[in-house]
């Protein structure tokens, strides 16, 4: 059975070492590279074209999102970090998963199963792209602090969000999420594709809207307004004139 070809990438010894003792409790796992900066992963990706990056964000000389974004058709990676804030970004650039430091064995085998769920063309969970290497994640989500702890919200649980002064509050098909957050954050890093700014204080998921008018989108029962400086903005994506 072919063993799936890995690199470590981290520039902390200790986040390698444990990583690298997780891997060797694998046998189908097997390290190929270990490196320590953002040039050597680019170097070693190009040497040994790995089944497999785990892969740091904030490493010197190159970040690992900016690594992934350099790179043409890079290989299934899965994000280590002791930044949760980075998981949107991690989405963004179609990582397989994203594992919050410190990585418990548990945790890593679960990430481990997601690639090779992958892997399997009879997956629910995760394609191929195109190109050998693109990886697509079905279930992209974000992770918001809220209520002393980090929660995850999936992408397509999201109905809108709510600028409340200093906070925001996410409305779910879960129930509500206030977080400590600005519209411009989300406005800035949701993929625009999916949601839109239809007001200074509101921003929509246009997955869930239901109907329009020149003033107010519906999702649901509630009636979200549109802002003036907004209304030829909102007209484009839903393909509107809005009068």
């Amino acid at each position: 059975m072919k063993k799936i070809t890995c690199i470590i990438a981290d520039d902390e010894a200790l986040a390698r070492d444990v990583i690298k003792m997780h891997i060797k409790q694998l046998d189908r796992l097997e390290i190929v590279a270990v490196c320590t900066n953002g040039l050597e992963v680019f170097t070693a990706i190009k040497n040994t074209r790995p089944d497999l990056v785990f892969l740091d964000i904030q490493m010197p000389q190159l970040t690992g999102t900016d690594l992934l974004r350099t790179i043409k058709n890079p290989p299934a990676t899965i994000i280590t970090t002791a930044f949760p804030e980075f998981a949107l970004e991690g989405y963004e650039l179609n990582v397989i998963d994203y594992l919050l430091k410190p990585i418990s064995f548990e945790r890593f085998l679960k990430a481990v199963d997601k690639y090779e769920t992958w892997l399997n063309p009879g997956s629910s969970n995760y394609h191929h792209g195109a190109t050998h290497g693109s990886v697509h994640r079905i279930d992209p989500f974000i992770y918001v602090k809220a209520e002393k702890k980090m929660i995850k919200i999936l992408l397509k649980d999201i109905l809108y969000m709510e600028g409340l002064k200093d906070y925001i509050k996410i409305y779910t098909l879960n129930g509500p999420v206030v977080t400590l957050k600005t519209l411009t954050y989300f406005t800035e890093n949701l993929p625009a594709d999916l949601f839109m700014r239809v007001h200074r204080s509101f921003i929509v998921a246009m997955l869930h809207i239901d109907s329009f008018s020149a003033t107010e989108i519906y999702i649901g029962k509630d009636a979200i307004p549109i802002g003036s400086t907004y209304t030829r903005e909102v007209a484009q994506k839903l393909n509107s004139n809005l009068s």
